[in-house]
Order: C-alpha cells, then sequence, then structure tokens
C-alpha cells in the first residue's frame, strides 16, 4: 500500500483535471507507488494565503486518524469521516462545486488515503487491484472526498451531523445522492434517514427502490406541498464559514456542530416519513417478494 507524498503541501490549492494525467499513474492506480509531491506544486493555482480554511495539516490529521481507526473495516470510515470532514473544511457550495479543490485534496494531499479506501479487492475476473480514476477526479457523487463532504451537506440536519452518519453507512445512499433530485429538499432528506434509524429500510436495494419510487411520484407531487421547508438565513452560513478562522479541530471522538441554521420543520419530516413508508410498500425492490 502507498504511503503520503515525500513532499505534502502546507495549503489546499486547485487542479485542473487535465494537469493531473502526468502524475495518475500505473503504479499509483494500483497502490504501489505513489507521486513524489514537488513536481506538482507546478501545476497547481494557489488560494489566498490569509484564510485559514485552506491550511492542510488539520485534513492531514484527519484522515490519519481514519486509517488507523478503522483499519479493520474501512468502509465504516465514510461516516465518521463525512461530518469532520464537512466542519474542518468549511465551504459554500458555490466553492465545494470546484473539482479542482477536490482533484488537488486527492492526489496532492491524501492519495494514501485514496488508495486505503478505494483500492479494490482482487477477483477472479479481475486479479489486479486498483483505484478507480474517478475516485481522484471523478463526479461529486463519486470522487473520494466529495463525495462525503456533499452527503454531510445535504443530510446534515441544521447543526446537527447525527443523520449523516446514518445516511453515510449505507454505501447506496452516498453513491446515489446526487442522482435523487429531490435529496436538496431538506425534509426529504431528513425523512429517508428516519426510514434508515426506523429499520423500514436496511439494504442499499431498499433505498435504490424507494429513490425510484419517490422520483416517480415526484413528478405528479410537489414534496414540498406536502413536506414545506422554511428558507434559509444565509447570513448562518456565512458566519460559519468565517468562523474557520478561529475554529478548533474537530473532535474524534464527538460530533462537530455545523452552521447555525434552523433544523427542517418536523412537521415536514414526519409527513413525509408516513408518505415515503406508504410508497416504499410498493416499490421496486430486487429481490423482494410480491405481495400474494
Amino acid at each position: 500500500m502507498i504511503t503520503r507524498p515525500n513532499h505534502v503541501p502546507e495549503r489546499l490549492g486547485l487542479l485542473a483535471a487535465a494537469a493531473m494525467d502526468p502524475f495518475l499513474t500505473e503504479q499509483l492506480i494500483s497502490g504501489e507507488q505513489v507521486h513524489g509531491g514537488v513536481d506538482l506544486t507546478k501545476v497547481v493555482e494557489s488560494l489566498p494565503d490569509d484564510d485559514a480554511r485552506w491550511a492542510v495539516e488539520p485534513l492531514r490529521s484527519l484522515v490519519e486518524d481514519a486509517m488507523f481507526e478503522f483499519r479493520e473495516d474501512r468502509t465504516r470510515a465514510d461516516a465518521w469521516l463525512a461530518p469532520r470532514l464537512h466542519a474542518t473544511l468549511r465551504l459554500t457550495r458555490r466553492e465545494a462545486a470546484d473539482k479542482r479543490l477536490w482533484n488537488h485534496l486527492a492526489l496532492a494531499v491524501a492519495p494514501d488515503y485514496v488508495a486505503w479506501r478505494h483500492l479494490s479487492e482482487p477477483t477472479a475476473k479481475k486479479p489486479e487491484r486498483r483505484i478507480a480514476l474517478e475516485r481522484f477526479r471523478g463526479a461529486a457523487d463519486r470522487q473520494c472526498f466529495s463525495r462525503l463532504w456533499w452527503a454531510a451537506e445535504l443530510f446534515r440536519n441544521g447543526p446537527d451531523y447525527e443523520p449523516v452518519g446514518v445516511a453515510c453507512a449505507n454505501q447506496d445512499i452516498i453513491h446515489n445522492t446526487h442522482r435523487l433530485g429531490l435529496i436538496d429538499h431538506r425534509p426529504t432528506a431528513q425523512a429517508i434517514v428516519r426510514l434508515l434509524k426506523d429499520g423500514q429500510i436496511t439494504k442499499g436495494r431498499d433505498f435504490n427502490g424507494l429513490s425510484i419510487a419517490i422520483n416517480a411520484a415526484g413528478a405528479t407531487l410537489i414534496y414540498d406541498v406536502l413536506g414545506p421547508d422554511d428558507p434559509k438565513d444565509p447570513t448562518r452560513m456565512r458566519d460559519w464559514v468565517a468562523g474557520a478562522q478561529s475554529a478548533d479541530p474537530v473532535s474524534r471522538y464527538t460530533l462537530p456542530q455545523g452552521p447555525d441554521e434552523d433544523p427542517a420543520p418536523e412537521h415536514s419530516v414526519a409527513a413525509l416519513t408516513a408518505y415515503f413508508a406508504e410508497l416504499f410498500e410498493t416499490a421496486p425492490v430486487r429481490g423482494r417478494k410480491s405481495p400474494d
């Protein structure tokens, strides 16, 4: 397994996908040898030096702790890391939509974590262990770190990250979050988490079937009518981002606090939870027997 690069930058930067090609070597993709890191700095666009958010050390510390803590079961690292990554790397959604930031984090700062988390297991058909390129520079729901940050952003309930851990414990939810067009509706996201907590959804195929039913029903039903959400106050997010300048490192043992926003309205979450439970009864879940 590869180790951290010999040269890890002190600050995050912006790395264009095209500039990554020379460094995504066969040795790296197979998890055998990491790049040195020095030459990579020549193709990185710098971010402002006066912004504490771009410091690399808190992020390196997080991923190293995750690799140690979950060395026996690497998939469990997602639920632990997602809220802490979000609370450490305080971004606006516009900033988080810039793939170049995630490219730099994955390739320059923590390629060893990408390999640790996403190096494939050998199979009879594919005995070679490999890291999919999309884990370094893929879509938001596939790239190693952006998938976790966005999952935390979409499933947090105001400042409460507890729903994020519930959602991220199910790999299909992380993979399909962005494909479910209604997930940005906060009561919808919290209703899905509630179904997970209640045990009504237990497997990835359950969520996949439910998501199909939710999207199909959404063509005729506007969920914001059944479960309206309150408008967000943008100043609270701006204050939270600005607070990164003096924020303490996130705890490894207790969940951090997110932006000081009001949670999704409880009556809306309850209404959608009940409605989705009804939808799930007839959802097309693979392997589930049809009722007599």
